[in-house]
């Protein structure tokens, strides 16, 4: 069975679809085939770049220390857990 499909339509100057056509013929595809793959490697990009975290080296050392040494649960904390496991229980 085919994939359903939908449509996408944009409309650009005659520069950039000049820009566009010209890419498209010199990688051999179609100009929609050129812009959908250029479309969705952008996308992807974008995120990915938005899905990685990025530290500082200091903001680094200290997720790691707070990782490997882990603060005592405050206050605040321990009440939290204790109305989670009242309200969801726990296993």
């Amino acid at each position: 069975m085919a994939a359903a499909t939908a449509r996408f339509e944009a409309r650009v100057n005659r520069d950039t679809h000049a820009l566009l056509k010209r890419a498209a013929e010199l990688e051999g595809r179609s100009l929609s085939d050129f812009v959908i793959r250029a479309a969705q490697e952008a996308a992807r990009k974008t995120i990915a770049e938005a899905e990685i975290l990025n530290l500082s080296l200091a903001d680094q050392t200290a997720f790691a220390a707070a990782l490997l040494n882990p603060p005592q649960p405050n206050t605040a904390l321990q009440r939290a857990l204790e109305q989670h496991n009242r309200l969801i229980g726990h296993d």
